[in-house]
């Protein structure tokens, strides 16, 4: 065996523009971790929000009618003299009544529970 000493590399400082492009380097790092912390905080608590809301399962019926617990809802829904109903639908706060007047026309006709008046008149037609 050799008496050699292990060879020791000692950090020669760096010119004065190398040490500047290492400092903003080290600057945009903290910066971009900063920025990826906050984003995963704004997330998880997204989450934590949509997990928590009380009585909101469904995003989709947020035009549904708030129903009072003391009372049920009450309205009516005059439709034209001599219609017949032939379907009924239910969507969020919205009724759809299909069917025909007294001439054989058909119509839907959608009743809006909250606004408590009918919102649309159709008449369907074939070619």
């Amino acid at each position: 065996m050799s008496n050699q000493k292990p060879v020791e590399q000692e950090d020669k400082p760096l010119d004065p523009v190398m040490e500047n492009v290492r400092r903003k380097m080290v600057k945009l790092q903290l910066v971009s971790a900063g920025v990826m912390v906050v984003m995963l905080m704004v997330v998880l608590s997204a989450i934590v929000y949509k997990l928590t809301r009380p009585g909101k399962a469904d995003v989709t019926q947020s035009a549904s009618v708030t129903v009072p617990g003391e009372a049920p809802v009450t309205a009516i829904a005059a439709l034209p003299a001599g219609f017949e109903v032939s379907d009924v639908a239910l969507s969020g706060g919205q009724i759809l009544f299909y069917g025909a007047v007294a001439g054989g026309d058909r119509k839907a006709i959608v009743f809006d529970i909250a606004a408590g008046r009918i919102v649309a008149d159709v008449s369907v037609k074939t070619n």
